[in-house]
């Protein structure tokens, strides 16, 4: 573990905090190939990605397992046992931004996605990310390691699908197994993965 893992606050964000928390995860997300194949262009994107974090993610920040480091470097977005993302917020945000000949791939490509999540209750993490200009410091491990330790001590499993291979080996070196891969028409690979508590 570097130095900078070991220093670095994490912490719960406040629900006041949450623009600034979801404009970490938008930037740490520009160059993910999953969300880039949604929002090709730029303008997409920005426009999107927001609204697509809180849908899919925002849960986090009501049960109070939002995190982040200091300022605002990198966040995690948890949700909870028996806590999911908003579907219909997702739903009709896929049906206004993605194009038609995405959609369907997309939609099939989630449903894949939640096809491989424990059956019971285990902890679900839908975002992590970090600023570019904060990488390479250890935040992310370290905003992993603060909530394993929770999952550990509660003895739930913890489940995210990869959609970047570049982050794999963290996820890796934390004790998520691969679940397999999942591709859909012309979409990028998703790995879902899986750490049983320790």
């Amino acid at each position: 573990m570097s130095l900078a893992a070991e220093t670095a606050t994490v912490r719960p964000a406040a629900i006041e905090e949450r623009p600034a928390v979801v404009h970490t995860i938008v930037l740490a997300f520009a160059a993910d190939p999953v969300t880039r194949w949604c929002w090709p262009e730029a303008h997409q994107y920005l426009g999107s990605m927001p609204a697509f974090t809180v849908a899919f993610a925002g849960g986090g920040f009501r049960h109070g397992v939002a995190h982040t480091t200091d300022n605002y470097g990198g966040a995690a977005l948890w949700l909870p046992p028996d806590v999911h993302p908003d579907d219909d917020a997702v739903g009709d945000l896929v049906d206004e931004t993605v194009s038609r000949s995405l959609r369907r791939d997309l939609v099939t490509l989630m449903g894949k996605m939640a096809g491989y999540h424990p059956d019971g209750p285990h902890w679900y993490l839908p975002m992590i990310g970090v600023d570019p200009a904060h990488q390479n410091k250890g935040l992310g491990g370290a905003l992993l390691a603060h909530a394993l330790e929770r999952s550990d001590r509660e003895g739930l499993p913890a489940y995210l699908e990869s959609t970047n291979p570049r982050n794999i080996s963290l996820y890796l070196r934390h004790g998520f197994t691969p679940l397999g891969e999942i591709q859909v028409g012309s979409s990028p690979t998703v790995v879902p993965m899986l750490r049983l508590p320790r």
